[in-house]
């Protein structure tokens, strides 16, 4: 467990016992941890001289960087609410964001300039957007200060505010895929819990190298540059991972001990990287960690056949209303619980709930519902979604799921996902994760789409590394399910629409069927 109550101390105490190592890797740049300390300071009391209180609103729209780094541990150090938003978004919604969170400061960077430039700013509070090296004026308002200025302030020391670790610390916006995205609130004693739970089941230490490829704006790249930072580590970030071989590449020039992914990343590991061919150079890489939904128990096996022999594998359950994370795999247990998300982190706990929330017994079919302090406390300016999510139980995650014999959880499908066809109810990762366990399937999503005769007509989106007929695939499909399961239209596409954290987005999916 790290010596921290406050999220940036995971930075500060680092600082001050290796101030001279190198904690970020990105492109050109490498800052150690004082360099970086040093610039957060700064950072921090220009935003206090600007008025910044505890409990104000700093939104960020920040690509990973050094200067999103800088960026989110400056805006804690005042006791501010650090709110990085989704690169992704589109002006209309960054600007209904920032309204909702009446801030005054915006953090962002020269490559957002013209996005920025088309939100409505007089709809909001904002008064002053801070960009290193900006090249554009946006309009009147707000003001637009330089990053590189404001990095000139002479005072380099910690503010060392009195904070409390109850304090909010980020709101962290869902996705949105299925409507406007929901602020997760996260204290400093939310985040701080889970990544010391984090550490401990990684066994993460000094030496540990991670490979960043998941943005920090997710929860789950968050979660990376704080259990790295906590322990003193190094975290690489790489931006490209539209080219798989550069990062492969990357990590064998940096000795990266740790990699992270979402189900789509292994597949494209896998079917579209060098990977195989780069085992037996990857001679650093301790583990991977994989979370961001289910992956199919095909991939898991594949995974580990590819990998090196000295990397383990760990499958990791979560959401970004625990902090990053809820539960895990050990690698030792994965062959033998590969559907599992496996057993609670410590200090989380589990329980499989009747929708009249009674505890059900072992084998029993129910939702998931966790607690522990990494819980949030709700969403930003969102009672009734609040009142939805949490209660005396706990955190209802939406997850339909049983416990087993051993005490390891399993996921069955989504709460309210639940597709009927036929009468039948049926489970749309179980068609999933067949289609994956063919040998040139490399993504695959089932949707259902609304039918008078049927109650719904299921519908697979299906990328491939070879060319693939559509009754190849039917014909697949019928071998192994009853057929009211097997889907009645397959579509082969190029690419599967995605959020900016790489889940697949169930509503795009629906209006790119609907287009063709």
């Amino acid at each position: 467990m790290t010596n921290a109550s406050l999220i940036h101390h995971f930075l500060e105490n680092s600082a001050r016992r290796l101030p001279d190592k190198v904690a970020l890797v990105h492109e050109d740049v490498r800052a150690t941890y004082a360099q970086i300390n040093e610039q957060a300071n700064r950072l921090a009391r220009y935003l206090l001289s600007s008025g910044i209180k505890t409990g104000d609103r700093v939104a960020m729209l920040l690509e990973n960087s050094l200067e999103y780094v800088v960026a989110y541990y400056g805006i804690l150090k005042t006791g501010a609410v650090a709110v990085p938003l989704n690169t992704e978004l589109k002006a209309e919604t960054i600007g209904i964001l920032l309204a909702e969170l009446d801030t005054e400061i915006l953090i962002s960077q020269r490559r957002y300039e013209r996005l920025l430039r088309q939100v409505n700013f007089k709809e909001t509070a904002v008064k002053t957007v801070i960009i290193k090296d900006p090249k554009l004026s946006l309009n009147e308002n707000p003001e637009v200060v330089d990053w590189d200025h404001i990095r000139a302030d002479s005072d380099i020391h910690n503010p060392d505010l009195s904070i409390s670790p109850e304090q909010l610390a980020s709101i962290i916006y869902t996705s949105g895929s299925t409507g406007k995205p929901k602020g997760v609130m996260l204290s400093h004693k939310n985040i701080v819990t889970n990544v010391n739970s984090i550490c401990q089941y990684l066994e993460l230490t000094e030496d540990d190298i991670q490979m960043v490829v998941q943005p920090f704006f997710y929860v789950m790249g968050k979660s990376l540059l704080n259990t790295h930072f906590a322990v003193g580590g190094r975290v690489v970030i790489n931006n490209k991972f539209a080219y798989p071989a550069t990062v492969i590449q990357q990590m064998i020039d940096e000795q990266v001990t740790g990699f992270s992914g979402v189900p789509s990343t292994y597949a494209h590991l896998l079917h579209q990287s060098p990977l195989a061919a780069s085992r037996d150079r990857l001679t650093t890489l301790r583990y991977c960690s994989q979370a961001g939904g289910h992956m199919a128990g095909s991939i898991k096996l594949k995974l580990v056949d590819i990998l090196p022999q000295q990397t383990k594998l760990f499958i990791m359950y979560g959401a970004t209303e625990a902090s990053a994370r809820l539960a895990y795999v050990e690698p030792e247990m994965l062959s033998e619980k590969l559907e599992s998300i496996g057993k609670p982190i410590p200090g989380v706990s589990l329980q499989i709930l009747s929708a009249d929330g009674q505890q059900l017994p072992v084998g029993d079919v129910g939702e998931i519902v966790a607690s522990g302090a990494n819980i949030t406390s709700g969403y930003w300016q969102d009672p009734k979604a609040t009142s939805r999510a949490l209660d005396d139980y706990g955190y209802h995650t939406g997850d339909l799921g049983y416990q087993d014999e051993d005490g390891y959880f399993f996921v069955v499908g989504r709460k309210d996902h639940q597709l009927k066809v036929s009468g039948h109810k049926v489970n749309t990762q179980e068609i999933e994760d067949l289609l994956l366990a063919a040998d040139d399937v490399v993504e695959a999503v089932v949707i259902g789409v609304p039918d008078t005769l049927q109650e719904n007509r299921l519908i697979a989106l299906v990328t491939t590394v070879c060319d693939m007929l559509e009754q190849e695939l039917a014909e697949y499909c019928s071998k192994h399910l009853a057929s009211y399961k097997v889907p009645q239209q397959f579509l082969i596409v190029g690419r599967i629409p995605k959020s900016a954290s790489g889940k697949v987005d169930r509503q795009r999916c629906e209006e790119l069927i609907k287009d063709l």
